[in-house]
């Protein structure tokens, strides 16, 4: 064990020596490291034995004639070719170099051995053997003609001056002699070639099936692939990454799975690898086989491609290699980063935009407040007629009371919002709402010089909900239609009966809304056509309250408006509201989930949802009754959509 211990450690020593001689250039292509070792271990032994042998013959001979001469410094010429590949690492000259030495080597034995009859001519030929074992053209070409010169040599070697070295041997004995050592350095060459040979295909054997382990134990797919796009390999993750064989990858596999709106992108990326190496990153779709855990049939993926230098292709010829890895979840996350950002952008700008609308109406009546109190406890204020005085009082009671409205809204928001919103559901007067409500209204309807009608109530509108969110709701409703009805407009009030539903409908004839602000409508803190130069005061938080309240009832609302043409706004509410009353308890989340549709497009929690808002443009305002319509259900009661008792006119 000790000995095998101490082999091992000496093999380690002469490996780590060796890669010490190597040439930095070939330091990464494992089969001429191979070539350039074993080249480097034989001509470093051939001089070791040299220099071993040289003094001891040295001894006995004395001074070297002149063809010993010769025969010596052939000896030690591969020494120097191995010299010459450790500093250069250009394998042919270096091969050369030694086949000059051998070939001088054969001359001289052939010289002292009987010139052009000397059997010594035979090793020639082991020239261009040991060159063609090397696996270098240009090495056995070279040392095809060096030995094709020696063969010159050998033949006017008889000339040369022997000095007092003759060896007269005969043929019996010489032929047999050159032969045998012939064909046993051949043979040397041809078996140490073929154990590192077979050392090399193993170590290769190994490294790729380490190789493989590596590719297999990775999720993401690797392939291989000609200039053309074609997959000439594919690692063995294909079966969990698309759910099918590697071997199905090959030809168009790969191509075949990808989306067609993807495959001109990614042919096109693989081709400008191919053609100018630089790498390149191309996102598609993929198809799979087998669907994933959750249904997914459809991934995103992501392929980063690089180009094979063309010592590195290997066997099948491939030029690009590109890794494809599943990018669906990262895709996802930056979806929800996105969303979040954009409903933080807007949440920001809901905030700045309501702190600029409160302020304008808290300013305004505050300062109408301040500015006509300050004049009626003034000094002058024994002298005003008392016709001023009691305007300025009036001024300041209006002022008073915008500001109370304005606080008992936010009041209100702060309440569905925060989830204290109780409903106290109980049957509901539909006529005497209606009723009411006009009747609280008229007077600012007429100070406005508008007309507010109230249509006759069907029989059987039976409504069990929440008298006083109702109230709101249409008080809501007829103080916008008025606010935004010029003098001389009209506005109506009507109830429609459908189904399980009952319709609360006030349309006008006043300035409409654009288009581009339909979809916003209901937010909180949105005014249609806003800006520095709007002439209707309010905070935005009318339609926004409507909406909760709706939402908290299970409610829907639709709008139909186009500018000049007038408004018509309908709350759909189920005629039996408790069940809404009962889902909305269920949650986490009451009403403080019914008012954030103005911030969010989905509640957070499970709690009722803000009332849906179906918006469109009104595309006529003529007298005549519009064609009955049918009614979407809202998604708690309607099974399937049903048609509305009444149809829908134009109030007014």
């Amino acid at each position: 064990m000790v000995v095998l211990r101490n082999d091992g450690a000496l093999a380690s020593l002469l490996d780590a020596r060796l890669a010490g001689l190597v040439h930095a250039s070939v330091l990464a292509e494992p089969s001429v490291r191979f070539r350039h070792e074993r080249f480097l271990i034989s001509r470093l032994a051939t001089g070791a034995v040299m220099m071993a042998a040289l003094p001891p013959y040295l001894v006995w001979r004395g001074v070297p004639s002149g063809i010993e001469a010769i025969a010596i410094a052939s000896l030690f010429l591969p020494v120097f070719a191995a010299v010459v590949l450790s500093r250069t690492g250009s394998l042919w000259i270096a091969h050369a170099l030694s086949s000059a030495g051998l070939t001088g080597l054969v001359v001289c034995l052939a010289a002292l051995t009987g010139g052009a009859s000397s059997a010594a001519g035979i090793w020639l030929v082991a020239v261009p053997l040991e060159a063609m074992v090397s696996g270098s053209r240009r090495a056995t070409v070279a040392a095809s003609l060096i030995a094709a010169l020696g063969a010159f040599a050998v033949a006017l070697s008889g000339f040369l001056p022997r000095g007092g070295l003759v060896l007269d041997w005969p043929n019996a004995i010489a032929v047999p002699v050159f032969a045998v050592t012939a064909i046993g350095h051949v043979a040397a060459q041809a078996m140490e070639h073929m154990r590192r040979e077979g050392e090399w295909r193993s170590r290769m054997r190994d490294n790729e099936a380490r190789d493989r382990l590596l590719l297999s134990a990775i999720d993401d797919l690797v392939t291989w692939h000609d200039a053309n796009g074609r997959v000439l390999e594919a690692s063995g993750s294909a079966a969990r990454f698309v759910g099918a064989e590697a071997s199905r990858l090959r030809g168009h596999g790969l191509l075949d799975r990808v989306h067609i709106g993807d495959r001109p992108a990614l042919l096109q990326a693989i081709s400008d690898v191919a053609a100018h190496g630089m790498p390149a990153i191309v996102p598609f779709r993929l198809h799979l086989d087998i669907a994933r855990a959750d249904g997914t049939r459809t991934i995103f993926a992501e392929m980063r491609a690089h180009r094979i230098e063309a010592g590195l292709a290997g066997a099948n010829g491939s030029t690009v290699v590109a890794v494809t890895r599943d990018v669906s979840e990262h895709r996802r996350h930056a979806q929800e980063l996105d969303r979040a950002r954009a409903e933080a952008e807007r949440a920001d700008e809901v905030k700045t935009h309501f702190l600029a609308t409160v302020s304008h109406e808290l300013r305004t009546p505050l300062n109408a407040i301040i500015g006509f109190s300050e004049v009626l406890s003034g000094e002058g204020a024994t002298g005003l007629p008392p016709e001023r005085a009691r305007e300025y009082a009036g001024i300041i009671a209006h002022s008073g009371r915008h500001l109370l409205d304005v606080v008992n809204t936010l009041l209100d928001i702060s309440r569905i919002r925060g989830g204290h919103f109780e409903l106290q559901l109980e049957p509901v007067d539909v006529e005497g709402l209606i009723r009411s409500c006009c009747d609280l209204m008229r007077l600012k309807a007429e100070a406005s010089g508008i007309t507010l009608v109230a249509a006759p109530v069907p029989a059987g509108c039976g409504l069990i909900a929440d008298a006083r969110a109702c109230r709101q709701m249409l008080i809501n409703l007829i103080s916008n239609a008025v606010k935004f009805t010029p003098r001389g407009g009209r506005v109506e009030v009507m109830v429609r009966r459908g189904g399980a539903y009952l319709d609360f409908v006030v349309s006008d004839d006043g300035i409409g809304i654009t288009e581009s602000d339909l979809p916003r409508l209901g937010d909180p803190f949105f005014q249609a056509g806003r800006g520095y130069g709007r002439t209707y005061e309010g905070t935005g938080l009318g339609l926004s309250v409507v909406r909760g309240l709706a939402g908290l009832h299970g409610g829907a609302i639709s709008i139909e408006s186009a500018p000049g043409k007038g408004t018509v706004v309908a709350v759909t509410l189920p005629l039996d509201c408790s069940r809404a009353k009962l889902g909305s308890k269920a949650g986490t989340q009451t009403a403080s989930t019914a008012m954030a549709g103005g911030l969010a497009s989905e509640p957070a929690g499970t709690g009722t949802k803000p009332a849906p808002i179906r918006a469109m443009v009104r595309s006529s305002v003529a007298a005549e009754p519009t064609p009955e319509p049918r009614r979407l259900p809202v998604g708690l009661f309607d099974p399937a959509p049903e048609t509305v008792a009444r149809p829908m006119r134009r109030a007014g």
